[in-house]
């Protein structure tokens, strides 16, 4: 697992090992920049289910102004502390130690742009999504990107944010948009 583009271009990444973690893929990260790859100078980003820190860092390294990364597990939270270091990212970068309904229910923080990659098969994807919605962390124009698996039924979402969907294979990625009150 590497960096993409941008300053950390090529830098390696680090990796819990075992099932608990599932790295996003470099087909499947590429994607998801393209997406968003004009969107990204100077925004802040959250990286709310981190693993290794991977989607908040290659945020930064193609432009993003800052990254909070949240995630629960203290062997995660090592190795994104020593992904960020490698990267040279420490200034950009805030990496907190706690569970995302925590974090979401205390943000005092809007984000520009939202990463959700929880584990598979869990409920946590459409928590997170109508947490982040219910406490309005995400800034006017503000995106979510989700990733899932193919077979993971995403929760309603209000008619003020836009969804399109893409699918890579077994892997779904699916980008919010919160656009105001519709017509």
């Amino acid at each position: 697992m590497r960096v993409i583009t941008g300053l950390a271009r090529g830098r390696k990444l680090k990796t819990l090992e075992g099932k608990n973690t599932r790295p996003t893929s470099d087909k499947v990260k590429e994607s998801m920049f393209n997406i968003i790859q004009f969107e990204l100078a100077g925004k802040r980003v959250l990286d709310l289910f981190g693993g290794s820190g991977q989607l908040a860092i290659e945020a930064v390294s193609r432009g993003a102004a800052h990254a909070d990364i949240i995630d629960n597990s203290r062997a995660a939270y090592s190795i994104i502390q020593d992904n960020v270091k490698n990267c040279g990212f420490t200034d950009k970068i805030s990496i907190r130690l706690c569970d995302y309904s925590v974090f979401l229910k205390t943000a005092d923080e809007k984000y520009d742009i939202v990463f959700l990659d929880p584990p598979y098969d869990t409920p946590l994807l459409n928590k997170a999504i109508s947490m982040i919605i219910q406490f309005d962390i995400l800034s006017n124009s503000g995106i979510i990107i989700c990733e899932f698996d193919r077979n993971t039924k995403l929760c309603d979402i209000p008619e003020t944010y836009s969804a399109k969907e893409y699918s890579y294979g077994r892997t779904n990625v699916c980008v919010f948009r919160k656009v105001g009150k519709r017509l």
